[in-house]
């Protein structure tokens, strides 16, 4: 956000301030001045998620259910994180991309790993320079599917190949999905970095799989 000049000696007093005025599920934590060039979107270099599902019988602990998915289905961790490493890399993922217009699909995944949590909770970690829309949600349903038993662990990376939107692919509850982190390069390097970032990616080569 653009703030008065003078105001740049005051920002310990300015974060009182808001926490004051902001409601209570919102905290503005540090406040930083970036040069002109900074645009939160297109300087970041990555983005951190954590999508949580509970596989408990009983579901989500309640004060947990505004972030975990209750999942009683079943999730074969071993079979899930052997369908996410076919994923990882620079590919084309409109099969799990809701298309905007102008909008690249082409995506690199950088990570994608399940693990657990405490009292019978999963999660997926994921990380990648940028996500498309529904993208993340769109992999942790297919990720489910496999987890589930009705897919094989081969079948996600075999989705790459397509050129529009899987239906078969269950889109995710959207409340089990957290952006943990965003990174960013140093100050003298995010106009640079901003303007690689807005460069239109190229279609890769059709990707092949058994």
């Amino acid at each position: 956000m653009d703030l008065p000049a003078e105001l740049a000696g005051e920002l310990g007093r300015l974060i009182r301030r808001l926490a004051r005025m902001l409601p209570p599920d919102v905290r503005v934590r540090e406040i930083v001045e970036v040069p002109a060039e900074f645009d939160a979107r297109f300087s970041a270099l990555r983005r951190h998620y954590r999508y949580r599902i509970a596989v408990t019988p009983y579901g989500a602990e309640p004060l947990r259910a505004r972030d975990t998915v209750s999942w009683p289905h079943g999730a074969d961790l071993d079979a899930m994180n052997e369908a996410s490493a076919g994923l990882l890399g620079e590919h084309d993922f409109a099969a799990y991309c809701r298309k905007r217009e102008g909008a690249t699909t082409i995506r690199a995944l950088q990570y994608l790993h399940w693990h657990e949590l405490d009292d019978g909770v999963v999660a997926a970690d994921v990380g990648a320079d940028a996500f498309c829309h529904s993208m993340v949600r769109s992999l942790v349903g297919a990720l489910l599917a496999v987890g589930r038993g009705q897919r094989g662990p081969e079948w996600p990376a075999q989705l790459l190949s397509r050129s529009d939107r899987a239906s078969e692919v269950t889109v995710a509850p959207a409340h089990g999905l957290t952006l943990v982190a965003v990174d960013y390069p140093p100050a003298e390097e995010l106009a640079a970095r901003a303007e690689i970032t807005r460069r239109v990616r190229l279609p890769l080569e059709p990707v092949e799989h058994p």
